[in-house]
């Protein structure tokens, strides 16, 4: 009987080891399309970038022909609090936070309800909806301010936030709609199954799933009625009831602008919008995206 015998270190075939790979250039493709969003991005943040420099410089440093301020003025930032916006913004915060929650009230039911059943008028409804959409506030000013003054509503805070949930509830709409019709029916259904209702399958199931499009309508909304200008300075009369981006209109005069504080108020104004936005902005391209693919 033969005996096999294994071989030894020296016979035995030795694997080929592979030099490393070495790291690819990016494409001329690539590096242009890099190169393009670099300047698109230049572009749009180089305005902030001025507003927040030239809300540190003092008075006297405005005509400067330098870019960099020569002396950094922090207690302008600081005079918005002591100039009375604080109050300003507590009136713009009220007013986004207000027609926020009323479009997601008036939203939610609709946009379900549209998705889920193929009513008569279906289709007309989501075209009217969409129409709304195309009517400006600053058309039918005379038209609203008439309105609201025959209620006893002018200068009000309600005015205000009826008109901005009013005018982005189109928006929310059509969202929301797309977003439910993008959820498959079976889950609801397996939801009936198990004991729930309808409510109990709309909240504990599809809501859930439709939390990145609710969120897109929330910020939409909510930075729409933070940045609303002509209808709030039509409708608010009294210093307190308006909001910031009426009341910043203060520090332009006949003769002279107070830049460095009109400045210093629009930078602490975008600072909420722009953290609002940080924290959510991934659920926000997520509600952006929905229904494109099924």
């Amino acid at each position: 009987m033969a005996i096999k015998t294994l071989p030894s270190q020296a016979t035995r075939p030795r694997h080929h080891v592979r030099p490393a790979a070495r790291r690819r250039m990016p494409r001329l493709k690539t590096v242009l399309v890099a190169a393009a969003a670099y300047v698109i991005a230049f572009v749009f943040l180089f305005p902030y970038v001025v507003m927040l420099l030239t809300s540190l410089r003092s008075q006297e440093s405005l005509r400067e022909v330098s870019f960099w301020p020569k002396e950094w003025v922090w207690s302008n930032l600081a005079n918005f609090w002591t100039s009375g916006l604080a109050g300003n913004l507590w009136v713009t915060l009220k007013v986004a936070g207000g027609s926020t929650v009323l479009v997601l009230l008036v939203a939610l039911p609709a946009a379900y309800y549209s998705a889920r059943h193929n009513f008569r008028g279906r289709t007309a409804f989501l075209i009217l909806v969409l129409i709304t959409q195309m009517f400006q506030p600053t058309a039918m000013l005379v038209g609203i301010y008439r309105e609201f003054f025959q209620f006893g509503l002018v200068d009000s805070i309600w005015s205000l936030i009826l008109v901005n949930g009013g005018f982005n509830l189109a928006f929310a709409v059509w969202i929301l709609n797309a977003y439910f019709a993008s959820i498959p029916r079976e889950l609801e259904e397996a939801a009936f199954i198990d004991g729930n209702g309808r409510f109990g399958a709309l909240f504990r199931i599809t809501l859930p799933l439709a939390m990145p499009g609710v969120i897109t309508a929330l910020i939409f909304t909510f930075i729409a009625a933070w940045n609303e200008f002509v209808v709030a300075l039509t409708l608010t009369t009294t210093p307190e009831n308006q909001p910031l981006t009426v009341a910043l209109n203060s520090f332009i005069g006949q003769y002279q602008v107070d830049w460095q504080n009109l400045f210093a108020g629009s930078v602490i104004a975008t600072i909420p919008v722009i953290v609002l936005f940080a924290l959510i902005e991934r659920k926000v391209v997520g509600g952006l995206t929905a229904g494109s693919i099924k």
